[in-house]
């Protein structure tokens, strides 16, 4: 039964601090009702802290120029060239305002 436990918390633990604290609950849940030994709950709970902490370092943070640099690789746009659109879409706007008012 331990084993099946083990599978089902480990399953869904993430790195957030509310996960691991509503599994701590629901162990000493289990504990108070019998269905785990006090034993048991303390493997468990151990088992979910050195997942959470494994979870956690396989995250790196990624800094705003590697952002930057994959918003290019895509072609994304950028603030900077819908500005720079706006301003060539005025410019050809003026243009053609003024060859109107020339007729």
């Amino acid at each position: 039964m331990i084993n099946e436990l083990k599978k089902l918390f480990l399953a869904g633990v993430g790195t957030a601090s509310v996960t691991y604290e509503k599994a701590s609950k629901l162990i000493d849940e289990m504990v108070e009702k019998g269905k785990l030994t006090i034993e048991e709950g303390k493997e468990l709970s151990e088992e979910l802290k050195k997942t959470i902490k494994s979870k956690k370092e396989e995250y790196i943070p990624i800094a705003k120029d590697d952002l930057t640099d994959v918003f290019k690789k895509i072609n994304f746009v950028t603030k900077d060239d819908i500005c720079e659109i706006k301003e060539r879409l005025t410019k050809l706007e003026d243009a053609v305002y003024q060859k109107e008012d020339d007729k």
